[in-house]
């Protein structure tokens, strides 16, 4: 299994993403604006369940990596985890769109810090041997980005959804409409737990990997510092994924109260997604041609410019420049997608060459467990920054000052961590050539290993 994989099997492994993007994206997206519209806690209160149930992934991650490291059962070190994770993910994702009716902030901020907690470890138990099954399911370069264009497919398909959706099931985010937001958890949850069975009875692990030697705690956190590709690697993630984060969380805000457009907000929204999905073979075959790293390079400096164009859009800007603006969005979205996630595998095998030891459970662990915690300050400055500049709920105009941190959120922040991405990228030190001689060096090592 180390080379081409059938377009079934890249199929099936896909499609396990789309649970874990129509969860993730919704969280983002409707999240907080429920907390503030429905639920009718201040801003920046409504931050702080956020900000607790990220920061409980300190814990939560690294142990869950880990453990999918040291497990071996005759499903392989992974997939059981998909096959009795799915239902807790359906059951505590629904207990996140509950409005308790208390009178408290505190109970309210309690209970849904206390939801967050076990959503995110029910989470966490999934998406980690999931996202470790990527390496082991083939170590080609090209069919790497392959295998994550067509998760990315899944995963940009999992936010369309969960842009247009809920809102179709909840008509508007308004205290009267509790019961329905409910209701949009519930059929969420369940929708995302069932293409875990389809990833777990479509994949198989590589035997030559579930027969490793379990690597202890320490040998496996060491082994993170001790990898200089994936420290630049995780990197490129990591200022992608926080403007993916906070372009997520602050999206809503700017198309009701910056650009006015919140009746064509569906259009708008299945407009970057859409075309995200199509130009995924785009980023595919210019990584073919170039490398990973400089397909990501181009890619994301495009997409920095269209965002920064964004500060500047007013009520008055006709929807179909917003949509021209949004489609060229889209493609940078897809780089977004696509690249980062091909990257990181690759220094699976850098670590392997070097130490004879792999470590994918814990690679993985450290970079959500990164993404997240980063991702929780980052998003949680956006309850204050609104409350700071005078943002008010429920209200039909903004004011100029709250326009305006609107707007620095869309635009500049954003822009900025993605330039922090590209120079990881020209920093990033393993290039197709290198990586193939590692691998052909390796398939010697284990075949010599066979033999004895």
């Amino acid at each position: 299994m180390d080379g081409k994989l059938t377009r079934v099997k890249k199929l099936m492994y896909g499609a396990g993403d789309i649970g874990f993007s129509l969860t993730s994206t919704i969280m983002g997206v409707y999240f907080l604006f429920f907390m503030i519209e429905v639920v009718g806690l201040r801003p920046a209160v409504a931050a702080i369940p956020i900000g607790i149930g990220k920061v409980w992934d300190f814990v939560n991650d690294p142990i869950f990596g880990y453990i999918s490291d040291r497990t071996r059962t005759r499903w392989g070190r992974r997939r059981p985890f998909l096959l009795f994770g799915a239902i807790p993910l359906a059951l505590t994702f629904t207990m996140l769109w509950y409005r308790p009716d208390f009178t408290s902030t505190t109970a309210l901020v309690a209970y849904y810090s206390m939801a967050y907690i076990i959503f995110e470890a029910s989470a966490t138990m999934l998406y980690m041997p999931y996202f470790a099954l990527t390496p082991e399911l083939t170590s080609d370069y090209d069919e790497r980005t392959s295998l994550t264009s067509y998760r990315m497919f899944f995963s940009i398909l999992g936010s369309l959804l969960a842009f247009t959706l809920p809102l179709l099931i909840v008509g508007s985010f308004r205290p009267e409409n509790a019961p329905r937001v409910l209701l949009m958890g519930a059929i969420f949850g369940l929708v995302s737990a069932l293409p875990m069975f389809v990833t777990f009875f479509g994949t198989k692990e590589r035997e030559d990997l579930v027969d490793l030697e379990k690597p202890t705690l320490v040998e496996s956190i060491r082994s993170v510092w001790k990898n200089v590709p994936f420290r630049y690697g995780l990197g490129i993630f990591l200022a992608t994924w926080i403007s993916v984060d906070i372009l997520q969380s602050s999206l809503l805000f700017y198309v009701k109260y910056v650009v006015q457009r919140e009746p064509q907000n569906d259009i708008i929204m299945a407009t970057i997604f859409v075309v995200a999905m199509f130009a995924l073979p785009i980023w595919n075959w210019v990584s073919k041609r170039w490398s990973k790293r400089y397909a990501y390079m181009s890619g994301i400096a495009f997409w920095a410019v269209v965002q920064l164009t964004f500060f500047i859009l007013t009520p008055s800007t006709p929807l179909g420049l917003i949509l021209v603006l949004c489609s060229m969005a889209g493609l940078g979205v897809a780089a977004a997608h696509v690249l980062p996630w091909a990257i990181l595998p690759d220094a699976i095998e850098w670590y392997e060459h070097q130490t004879g030891e792999r470590h994918e459970g814990m690679f993985y662990s450290v970079t959500t467990l990164a993404r997240k915690v980063t991702s929780a300050v980052s998003v949680t400055f956006i309850g204050p920054i609104l409350e700071l500049t005078g943002y008010q709920p429920n209200i039909a105009h903004q004011s100029a000052e709250a326009i305006l941190g609107i707007k620095m959120i869309i635009g500049p922040i954003p822009a900025v961590l993605l330039g922090l991405g590209i120079y990881a990228a020209y920093k990033y030190p393993l290039d197709r050539a290198e990586f193939l001689s590692i691998v052909e060096d390796l398939i010697k090592r284990r075949a010599a290993q066979a033999d004895l």
